[in-house]
Order: structure tokens, then C-alpha cells, then sequence
């Protein structure tokens, strides 16, 4: 698969995301097999995806703890 082409996958998880934020943790996956597509194939890995995978973590670190009791 071209680059353009991942690029492009990625372009739309990430409207996705935008659009079906409580499907995050599902796309986030998605995104992060185009991320491992790119690295397979040695194609560089924009630097604003990877900013963008890791504000995803970030945000989704929270909810691990959110059904926990105190």
C-alpha cells in the first residue's frame, strides 16, 4: 500500500474519531495499525499522527479507573 494511500486511511479513522467518540479505544487500534503499516513498510511516520496516538492514550488512561469502586 502506497503511502498516499495510508495517509489517507489514516485521514479517516481519524474524521471517525470525531465523529463516534465513543468508539476511541476501538479506532485507536485502527490507527495504530496504520502507524505499524507505515513502520513495516519504512515509510516515515508523521509527526502529528504520533502527537495525535499519544493525546489518545492520554485521554484513555483516565477511563481504566473510572468503574473502580472507592
Amino acid at each position: 500500500m502506497a503511502f498516499e494511500q495510508l495517509k489517507a486511511g489514516i485521514a479517516l479513522i481519524l474524521e471517525e474519531i470525531e465523529k463516534r467518540p465513543e468508539d476511541r479505544h476501538v479506532l485507536q487500534e485502527e490507527l495504530r495499525g496504520k502507524i505499524a503499516e507505515l513502520r513495516a513498510l519504512g515509510m516515515p511516520v508523521p509527526e502529528d499522527i504520533l502527537r495525535l496516538e499519544r493525546e489518545l492514550e492520554d485521554d484513555g488512561s483516565d477511563d481504566l479507573y473510572d468503574d473502580m469502586p472507592v
